[in-house]
């Protein structure tokens, strides 16, 4: 990168890093560092929280996972967006755990279900299932660094070959540390605003670079419409035969962003708001601050796509107006990939050879073949390097390994040949930004639930708040060494967000009916937990085992023992009755059933298996002393909120949106235009109208291509510019507002999250 860029990255980086230490006089006990005093306001939570939401590797899945499904499948998420925005309006799991109090999610089952060691059970599968999905995390951006910035896979240093992977990943979690050691909580949600605050420019400055070096009508829809039957990626009706994020993976994420939503909850800013509504307000607000992320994300993806396979940008002539083709590109990316992946040079020179000789194509619609998942422009640098390789289990595990790095560096490799000296400095800024932002996060997350949740219980003493602060800054540089570990030894063999996903279901697969009918529920008892924990989440491991040993151990064993005709019949005949949407074969490479479909069926099976333990056990539980609420209650905000009120179709539509006693003018102007905009505009205008217009009088293509102009980017950029201006201002008073309420707080020693023997009684 030119100086400029350099200056660009350092100066934010700077400020940052002091901010964090600015941050540690206001840290006076342990609901300051694990919670922020819960007395952060709306803004500093909701633009907090967008940082700490993004990072280098949702942007690197993203750009994955829609490099192979384009626009048509993004269609469909117009289901998924209006229930989000219910969960938010409804403040649904949000309010009523701020109304417990608790600490940590484990603080919450110990008081919900009355047993410490199923606490420290839970605590355990959902921090190994955190922790290892999110020592992913610095892994993925490393690489993502080596290739944007054309960094060499080893350094010379003082006459010491070192790997330059290690170093990176090391000062990644450095700068981790360096944020949350001052002040834990406050720390970081006072440098994720900041740093979500200066995204936002970012955001519009990269966005409006695509639409100005990219044209719609000339680079983009073209190629994109040049798609085989069934693999659309821009007509909605013709997805039926696209594999992995299809349909039914919009299925599967819609039902667990219902049954999960108070999951992970805890271990976050969940606590941090100053009142239940506070903290209501913030996941309201979520709504109008995601749209531009969400937007570039997208448009990257698309941008990748578009180079990598439009034919104006395969030779250096009048129609590419970069300094790279696509060809080349392809050829350094295998390069740099084979290089890290093959270890035996002289292995390493031959499959080099090869990839070499693969001759520059040029696609050109109309004449050539359309492009499909199965038959594309990278196909053909997968199948010479797998005949290269061979076929044993230890060829195989190395062509896995190259076709995910192919698959994932290959954004940050054309984004380095695209952009312009300061958009590489600006995007490498965002990247850093979010980087930090999320590891801290997550590292801090892990290190909160070790403590409150796998230490204290087992304190037989209150610890003073000086060890107590010492203990979690010392979990937390624990934690983020088990990071450095798994990303120098962990490999990921699949695409990211199906990697995530198995490894969340470790927990997720069980948790959603333990935390939801926990806060909901009075029939749920501590036999249903425990069937839900043994069954999801047991499903879930089940499937990660067999995903992991798939290539190397299961498959060959299979094939010695001839069970690989009748395991495929088997696996045909179950699903062919949910065929297109769920397909399953025998394949020497890769585990036939995917992530999502076994965190599906293990979310059935914990809801299954939780109501019948439950009911088969059934004692009646006290929610409202769990909730502070009726006779418990001892805060007149809350107690505002539970006034009565007078059932009337005006009043059950208000509940609908969420609207109660506490709220304000301007909350309510913010909840029905959120209301509005998703029901009305999203759900209605773009989705429901459009969906059964086309059922009887299908688009032409110049209407699905305006159809996605509009919707995809101009609606967004008019909002993303908006909600620029709108959440800088909230975002900067908030910030204030919560240093000065820090200072006036005053701390109580007792309240640290253990729990008394009273306290832990079952009702």
């Amino acid at each position: 990168m030119h100086w400029l860029d350099w200056m660009i990255v350092g100066i934010p980086l700077a400020v940052i890093i002091g901010m964090a230490f600015y941050s540690q006089r206001y840290a006076r006990g342990v609901v300051d560092f694990l919670a922020a005093g819960r007395v952060a306001g709306r803004y500093v939570i909701s633009v907090g929280d967008l940082a700490a939401g993004l990072s280098v590797i949702t942007l690197v899945a993203g750009s994955e996972q829609n490099y192979q499904t384009g626009y048509g499948i993004s269609f469909w998420n117009h289901i998924i967006a209006p229930v989000g925005v219910v969960l938010a309006l409804t403040g649904f799991c949000t309010y009523r755990w701020r109304q417990t109090r608790c600490l940590s999610k484990g603080q919450f089952i110990e008081m919900r279900y009355g047993s410490k060691s199923f606490r420290v059970v839970t605590a355990t599968v959902s921090t190994i299932s955190e922790m290892v999905t999110n020592a992913l995390g610095p892994a993925i951006a490393t690489n993502f660094f080596i290739y944007y910035l054309g960094l060499p896979h080893k350094i010379m240093i003082c006459g010491i070959n070192l790997p330059c992977y290690v170093i990176i990943v090391v000062m990644c979690l450095t700068l981790a540390m360096l944020i949350i050691w001052p002040a834990g909580r406050i720390s970081l949600l006072v440098t994720d605003c900041f740093q979500g605050l200066l995204s936002y420019p970012i955001f519009v400055m990269v966005v409006g670079f695509i639409l100005l070096k990219f044209s719609w009508n000339v680079d983009i829809s073209p190629i994109l419409w040049d798609r085989a039957p069934e693999q659309s990626f821009m007509n909605p009706y013709d997805v039926a035969q696209l594999r992995d994020f299809n349909v039914f993976a919009l299925v599967v994420t819609l039902t667990s962003s219902i049954l999960n939503r108070a999951s992970w909850i805890g271990n976050d800013t969940t606590n941090s708001g100053r009142t239940p509504h506070e903290q209501k307000m913030a996941g309201i607000l979520g709504s109008w601050r995601n749209g531009f992320s969400t937007m570039m994300m997208l448009l990257v993806a698309v941008l990748v796509y578009v180079f990598m396979n439009s034919g104006n940008f395969a030779a250096h002539d009048n129609s590419n107006r970069f300094r790279v083709t696509n060809n080349e590109l392809r050829q350094r990316l295998s390069e740099r990939v084979l290089d890290e992946v093959i270890e035996d040079r002289g292995r390493y020179a031959e499959v080099k050879s090869a990839v070499e000789a693969i001759p520059d194509t040029r696609h050109v619609i109309g004449k050539d073949k359309p492009l499909s998942q199965q038959e594309n422009l990278d196909t053909r640098y997968f199948k010479v390097v797998r005949e290269k390789l061979g076929d044993t289990p230890e060829a195989r595990h190395e062509f896995q390994q190259y076709r995910t790095l192919y698959q994932q560096m290959m954004m940050p490799m054309v984004l380095r040949n695209v952009l312009p000296v300061g958009m590489l400095g600006l995007f490498c800024l965002l990247m850093v930004m979010l980087l930090i932002s999320t590891d801290d996060s997550r590292i801090f997350n892990a290190a909160g639930c070790i403590v409150q949740d796998m230490i204290l219980p087992f304190m037989k003493t209150r610890l003073s708040p000086k060890k107590h602060l010492l203990l979690l800054r010392l979990t937390a540089l624990g934690v983020s060494l088990f990071f450095l570990v798994v990303a120098l030894f962990f490999s990921q063999l699949d695409y990211i967000n199906m990697f995530t996903t198995i490894m969340c279901a470790l927990w997720l697969g069980g948790a959603g009916p333990i935390m939801v009918f926990g806060l909901y529920s009075r029939f749920g008892n501590l036999v249903g937990a425990w069937c839900a924990i043994i069954f999801g989440s047991g499903s879930s491991l089940l499937g990660l085992i067999f995903q992991r040993n798939w290539a190397e151990t299961i498959y060959p064993w299979l094939e010695r023992n001839h069970w690989v005709d009748p395991m495929n019949n088997l696996l045909i005949t179950i699903s062919e009755p949910f065929d297109p949407w769920i397909q399953w074969s025998m394949d020497p490479v890769k585990f036939p059933i995917n992530s999502y479909e076994i965190f599906f069926i293990s979310m059935i099976l914990a809801v299954g298996s939780y109501i019948i333990g439950s009911l088969l056990t059934y004692k009646p539980y006290d929610l409202d002393k769990l909730l502070h609420r009726g006779k418990y209650c001892d805060n007149p905000e809350e107690a505002l909120a539970e006034e009565k009120v007078r059932w009337t179709p005006l009043t059950i539509f208000r509940k609908l949106i969420g609207i109660t006693p506490e709220y304000t003018r301007g909350d309510k102007v913010i909840a029905w235009s959120v209301f509005c905009y998703v029901f009305i505009y999203q759900l209605l205008g773009t989705f429901v109208i459009v969906a059964i217009w086309n059922i009887f009088w299908p688009w032409p293509k110049s209407w699905w291509n305006n159809y996605f102009y509009i919707v995809s980017l101009v609606m967004p950029g008019i909002i993303g510019v908006i909600s620029t201006f709108w959440f800088l201002i909230g975002g900067a008073r908030d910030t204030f507002r919560l240093f000065r309420d820090l200072s006036k707080r005053v701390e109580n020693p007792d309240d640290n999250g253990q729990i008394s023997v009273a306290d832990s009684k079952t009702e």
